[in-house]
């Protein structure tokens, strides 16, 4: 057989699948029962939640009866985290599911006032803190449904142990005996069935018995013998209720039939449990008497039999059974009026479930636990062992008398069906408002019991229709009450005022509104009236006679108006607010009102003179102007006090500059916070000293800013001594200027200067940081983000004119990223172009030339492609046919992948070419760009550097001219070896860049010839035969040799292990193929069009 924890495993796991995997809800409760029932103890059965922990912080109470109350209210805050859970497992979670506001009532009245609650709410996941409530943390989607659901369960069997444990229902209530010493003892004055129970007057009786027997009981060791008999009538009556839910089970034991029962403990006992518990000394003294069955059953017909007094639920008032409700509180009973009606019932209702909030609560609670709402009305429960006995209806009903089927009337309240002559409802007892007859086959005889015909007295009504005439009156007045209040709402009165005018006005006709516009201002006059005269006549009792005649000569003068209260400065004058508030107080009545309405004012003016304010009249002025209102009476007497600070604040003079090293450090201290807004007074302390240290110099508004930053005196002093990296000087942090591609700061003077030398006289590309010259401007993307922000920092510091300057040359940097730009061969001038033709006037030089080869306009040009321009050219121009190939190096020179200016320049030499129009650095090879700040992955090398296809006249420039020649002829390319006739064949004539003194001048190559060259030098032959292998796109891997092959494949990261048995050439075939397969040629070479 399984453990209790293999057990404990086996029904968490299935009822975990159950709950979070949306199965049956019966299957769930099985599952949830099953785990409840295991004997283990709650440290031992819960791993998730503190179920011990929580059970003895939320348990509390000197009593049994206490502790369960307890419990109840901690079943009730698991019931309302239970659905919590419920909520966050559900597939279709509600849509507010993420957060738990603490304004909630629900969850204000139940999770947050027990302990351990907000814990649970941790545990589904609630654990970020937000002023108003919980929520999941933001980068939670869904909530963890497996952890969730385990901890849900948990809270469902701890729920249903404690539900158990209240009914004393639980299996094992020893294990929670033992952590909770209170439930150990039985109190015999409380039946807990007493929370199942479905009528509240056993449950009132017993508690009430209950705290008698406990009063007699201390009384008893003075005068037991006076109270001895009160006592034993008391106990038996208690005893009686208790034992009638098991009039044969033992107190101790359970298991005999009760033989005894003890009048002083209140507990009924077998005979063995009897002897052995009256055994201990100190319960020897106990007086006992026999039960017997009769006995039982005399007391339980006692208990039954009709009682002439009810006692009210609320206030425990004791009142007549004719009442219908209590005169002390005046709420309705609740309670049926006899044993009789208990005795119909078919069954006990043990729970009921609330329709606004679906609380389940208990049989005994009129109001829901949560929401407060009513608990509707409904038919009485049938049980299936005790059918219920519907009893005969009256025989030969007569029309028009009791019980006549013709008389059926259905209660407007429950909306239950009942039977005349009843003038209450037999389901929730409220009176029939009128007779409403139904036809009979509407609905089917009620199964409750109908109530037997009454007889009619004609002189004395019965005390029914009292009841209902009195109900009747309340109901009208009420509706008559909300009426008028909705009436004042919708002429800005108050409820308040519409009650009290209701009550002052009496029986007058008038309305409420119109009797407060009319009437209430001269009430509050006499109100006002009554406390001028109170306080005028406390002031003569302490005022001479002679004073006291002239204001007594002075009030004569005023007789038939009101007083002028201020004329007397001993006279308090109200406002009206405050009357009418004091009038409200007091229900209406006009003295009371001026009694209360003194003191108030009394209260406040002592509460203004405990603020500094001594002048009391000054006071009672300020209380009347603002209407009694504290706030606004210190608004006014602080108003003349702050008058010089406005009169300085608001004044057109400049604030005087406060002195350092005035004596009063403090004062200087004040002068800091108030005008620099320091965060605290030690910042403003630090900032003093620091401008006070003899060498130090630093400005007031740098030191402020640095102290505002940090609290740390030496940081602070870093931060105020930077040196300019430029001019080597010292400055603070704040006129120090930095750019945000780099770390570097340089003092706001060489700032300025760079940048403006920069934009004057140099390009745009020059415009980097003066210390380090970052950031490598050659990718665009960083270009734009690096331009956009150093726009903010120069509009600062340039001059107007060198700003407007640095903004055209972005308007042109701009420009020539535009595909429709184009740069003038005649002149370097650059426009956008939007026509169509091929021939491009300049605007500025007025000179022609073509739009796509970028060359001098001639008139041949006019109807052919530049290509067969070209040819032409070359087969008809004696001049292009005399420079030979060095006419065709300058016609395909250099062309610049940025802004697409065209230079006749040669590409020997060294391949790093900056753009003299952009400053685009780039390979005149393959057009690849040049950088300090490799973008490629993996990049080992350092420095500025570019990364070359292989078909590159970077890598193909050092071949010989022979393997370049064999590499065309094997593609079919022809070349020539010999150079035109007529043509210079001594000297290389190619145009080349080059650098002489610092300066860039393009002049002849000069080189001299080689044969079989075609009449350049061999570095330009070079150069004229990779043209060609680039033109056709020829591939050079085909003639690399072993090593060649290898360096090329551990250059661009080609990977390939030599195999077992295989040999060298197929591993060099093999390798080769890769190479070519994976590498492709450069996309930025230029190619034959």
């Amino acid at each position: 057989m399984a453990s209790l924890s293999e057990q404990l495993q086996d029904v968490r796991s299935q009822a975990e699948v159950c709950l979070y995997s949306g199965g049956r809800a019966v299957d769930l409760r099985a599952g949830v029962v099953a785990m409840a029932n295991l004997p283990l103890p709650p440290c031992s059965k819960y791993h998730h939640i503190a179920a011990e922990t929580m059970v003895i912080e939320n348990s509390f109470g000197r009593n049994r009866k206490e502790t369960l109350g307890s419990l109840q209210r901690l079943s009730t805050a698991l019931n309302i985290l239970e659905k919590y859970g419920c909520n966050l497992t559900n597939p279709n979670r509600p849509k507010y599911w993420r957060t738990v506001k603490h304004n909630n009532p629900v969850f204000r009245a139940t999770v947050d006032a027990i302990q351990g609650g907000r814990a649970v709410l941790c545990l589904y996941g609630y654990s970020n803190q937000q002023p108003d409530g919980l929520s999941f943390p933001d980068d939670v989607t869904d909530p963890d449904v497996g952890r969730v659901a385990a901890v849900t369960l948990e809270v469902m069997s701890l729920r249903m142990e404690l539900e158990m444990l209240i009914k004393e229902a639980h299996p094992h209530p020893e294990f929670y005996e033992r952590i909770i010493p209170t439930l150990r003892h039985k109190d015999v004055g409380l039946n807990t069935d007493a929370v199942i129970s479905s009528r509240h007057a056993d449950s009132q009786t017993k508690s009430l018995a209950f705290s008698l027997y406990r009063r007699s009981s201390r009384e008893s060791n003075r005068s037991h013998s006076l109270s001895a008999n009160n006592q034993s009538l008391r106990s038996i009556q208690v005893f009686s209720t208790f034992s009638s839910k098991h009039p044969e089970n033992c107190a101790i034991c359970g298991i005999f039939r009760i033989s005894a029962h003890c009048l002083t403990c209140l507990q009924g006992l077998c005979s063995d449990c009897d002897r052995l518990y009256h055994s201990y000394p100190e319960r020897a003294n106990h007086h006992r008497t026999a039960v017997t069955s009769s006995t039982s059953s005399k007391n339980r017909s006692n208990e039954g039999s009709g009682s002439s007094t009810w006692r009210c639920l609320h206030c425990t008032k004791v009142n007549s059974i004719q009442d219908v409700l209590c005169d002390e509180c005046e709420q309705p009973r609740l309670e049926p009026l006899g044993s009789k009606e208990e005795e119909c019932q078919p069954a006990t209702i043990i729970e009921w479930q609330c329709k606004s909030c679906t609380m389940v609560n208990a049989a005994s609670s009129i109001l829901c636990e949560v929401c407060e709402r009513p608990r509707l009305a409904t038919r009485p429960p049938v049980t299936p062992s005790h059918p219920p006995i519907t009893p005969p209806r009256p025989p030969a009903p007569v029309l028009g008398m009791p019980g006549d089927p013709d008389s059926q009337w259905v209660c407007q309240f429950c909306t239950y069906l009942n039977y005349s002559p009843a003038m209450v409802c037999e389901m929730c007892d409220l009176a029939r408002p009128e007779p409403a007859p139904l036809p009979v086959k509407l609905r089917p005889p009620s199964p409750v019991r109908r109530v037997p015909a009454l007889p009619i007295k004609p002189k004395e009504p019965a005390p029914e229709d009292l009841d209902s005439w009195r109900q009747n009156l309340i109901k009208e007045e009420g509706l008559k009450l909300i009426q008028l209040i909705r009436h004042g709402e919708k002429k800005g009165v108050s409820p308040e005022e519409v009650y009290t005018s209701m009550r002052v006005a009496g029986d007058s006709n008038i309305l409420p509104c119109k009797w407060l516009k009319t009437e209430l201002p001269l009430l509050l006059d006499q109100i006002r009236m009554l406390v001028a005269t109170s306080s005028l006549q406390s002031f003569s009792d302490k005022t001479p006679t002679e004073d006291k005649n002239n204001i007594t000569q002075d009030l004569a003068k005023e007789a038939g108006k009101v007083v002028d209260l201020a004329e007397t400065e001993s006279v308090i004058q109200l406002s009206r607010a405050e009357a009418k508030q004091a009038w409200l107080t007091a229900g209406g009545d006009t003295e009371r009102a001026a009694r209360q309405a003194l003191r108030d004012r009394l209260a406040k003016v002592k509460e203004l003179r405990a603020l500094g304010f001594s002048d009391e009249s000054r006071c009672h002025e300020v209380l009347r102007q603002s209407g009694g209102e504290v706030r606004g009476a210190l608004a006014l007497l602080q108003r003349p006090l702050l008058e010089p600070f406005h009169k300085r604040i608001w004044s057109e003079k400049p604030e005087p500059p406060v002195d350092i090293h005035h004596p009063d450090k403090q004062r200087v201290c004040r002068w800091l916070l108030a005008v620099y807004d320091l965060p605290s007074w030690g910042r403003c302390e630090l900032a003093l000293s620091l401008l006070l240290e003899h060498s130090a110099p630093y400005s007031l508004e740098d030191v402020v800013q640095a102290v505002q930053e940090s609290h740390d005196r030496e940081f602070i002093k870093r931060v105020l001594a930077k040196e300019c990296p430029i001019c080597l000087s010292v400055f603070p942090h704040s006129k120090m200027q930095s750019l945000t591609s780099c770390q570097c700061s340089v003092c706001c003077g060489c700032f300025q200067q760079h940048f403006t030398i920069a934009v004057r006289d140099k390009h745009i590309r020059d415009m980097v940081c003066p210390v380090c010259w970052e950031p490598d401007i050659n990718d665009p993307e960083h270009l734009n983000s690096y331009f956009s922000t150093l726009d903010i920092q120069l509009r600062e510091c340039l001059e107007p004119e060198v700003y407007e300057l640095f903004h055209k040359k972005l308007t042109e940097q701009a420009l020539i990223k535009d595909p429709k730009f184009l740069w003038c061969c005649h002149c370097s001038y650059g426009f956008i172009y939007d026509g169509d033709q091929l021939k491009v006037t300049c605007f500025q030089c007025r000179n022609s030339f073509c739009a796509h080869c970028k060359k001098p306009w001639e008139s041949q040009h006019a109807g052919l492609s530049c290509e067969q321009f070209q040819s032409w050219k070359r087969e008809n121009d004696p001049e292009y046919q005399r420079q030979g190939l060095a006419g065709y190096l300058r016609d395909n020179g250099i062309t610049c992948p940025n802004c697409r200016f065209q230079y006749a320049l040669s590409k020997g030499g060294c391949m790093h070419f900056c753009c003299s129009q952009c400053r685009y650095q780039f390979c005149s090879g393959c057009n690849n760009p040049f950088h300090t700040t490799c973008a490629v992955d993996q990049c080992t090398v350092s420095g500025l550097h570019a990364h070359h296809p292989r078909d590159c006249l970077f890598y193909l420039r050092d071949w010989e001219p022979s393997r370049l020649q064999a590499l065309l002829q094997n593609n079919g390319v022809a070349f020539n070896t010999e150079p035109p006739p007529g043509t210079q064949t001594d000297l290389c004539g190619v145009i080349e860049q080059k650098d002489e003194g610092g300066q860039q001048s393009d002049a002849a190559c000069g080189a001299q010839t080689q044969p079989g060259h075609a009449g350049l030098c061999e570095k330009h032959y070079r150069e004229y035969l990779v043209s060609l292998i680039n033109s056709h796109s020829i591939d050079p891997a085909p003639l690399y040799s072993s090593n060649e092959l290898l360096l090329a494949c551990r250059r661009y990261k080609v990977e390939d292990t030599h195999r077992d048995g295989e040999d060298t050439f197929t591993y060099y075939t093999r390798r080769l193929e890769k190479l070519m397969d994976e590498v492709p040629l450069g996309d930025k070479v230029p190619r034959k069009k």
